[in-house]
């Protein structure tokens, strides 16, 4: 028979023990909470790490002598000319991409702004091709907010230049198109190129087309993004898919993960 006070302590640890489980499950959710908000944080400074790259070699790639020089080049061409509306519209888009060039300190963008800063640059290259050049830009209303990494389209468009019009003679065609496809983002970004080129970049992928696939790897699951450089017999295709997301909702989860490491 029990006495009152085994009775007293089998009663205590009925009660006990499911507390104790409770708040034993309780630390290990806020401990593994902790843990994600933790690498949250770590790729994010990867990111604005990955972003600082990505602006040295965009100020080290686009802005180089050559293409400095052709573009005041030509603007003097236009002032020789006399042609005023275009001269005073090649030197207002010169002024607007500069600017967002020094400037932008984003981590993260929408495709609208993106978008607008690489139309710039191919405002300033259709000064300098002029005919020759040709482009572009197809895109569903709805990928307009969804949010991107800054320089990617802006960097894809480089390549475009900087390994096939101005090495190679000839037209230089050049088409943008964003879509949606199953919660997901579908950029594609071809150029026209000659074929028996095609092999001098096609294994050594430059700085810029590598930094894409560092930082699309820190800011998304991999099975969630990816790359590809497609060579074709009359060009080459660059393809990147992304989840679609949104700058509002991505800046009100930062700020709740600060929020919560700071405690």
């Amino acid at each position: 028979m029990l006495q009152i006070e085994d009775f007293s302590l089998y009663v205590m640890l009925c009660v006990l023990a499911p507390l104790v489980g409770a708040f034993t499950l309780l630390f290990l959710f806020i401990f593994e909470k902790r843990i994600d908000l933790l690498e949250n944080q770590a790729n994010r400074l990867v990111l604005e790490k990955e972003l600082q790259q990505a602006k040295y070699f965009q100020l080290n790639q686009q802005i180089q002598p050559h293409f400095f020089f052709n573009t005041l080049n030509s603007i003097l061409s236009l002032a020789r000319l006399n042609r005023m509306g275009e001269l005073i519209r090649a030197i207002e888009v010169f002024s607007k991409f500069l600017k967002v060039k020094y400037k932008s300190n984003q981590s993260i963008c929408t495709v609208a702004e993106e978008l607008e800063y690489s139309c710039y640059y191919l405002e300033i290259q259709k000064i300098r091709f002029q005919s020759r050049l040709t482009y572009t830009i197809e895109m569903e209303e709805q990928v307009k907010q969804v949010a991107i990494l800054p320089f990617l389209i802006q960097t894809l468009v480089e390549n475009a230049f900087k390994h096939s019009f101005e090495k190679y003679p000839g037209e230089a065609q050049l088409n943008i198109t964003l879509t949606l496809s199953n919660s997901h983002v579908l950029l594609t970004v071809w150029n026209s190129s000659e074929g028996v080129h095609l092999n001098n970049h096609q294994d050594a992928p430059g700085h810029g087309l590598t930094n894409i696939k560092s930082r699309l790897h820190h800011m998304y699951p991999e099975e969630e993004a990816s790359f590809q450089l497609i060579h074709e017999h009359d060009g080459t295709r660059a393809v990147v898919l992304w989840p679609v997301s949104y700058l509002t909702n991505l800046k009100k989860e930062a700020k709740q993960n600060e929020h919560y490491i700071s405690r």
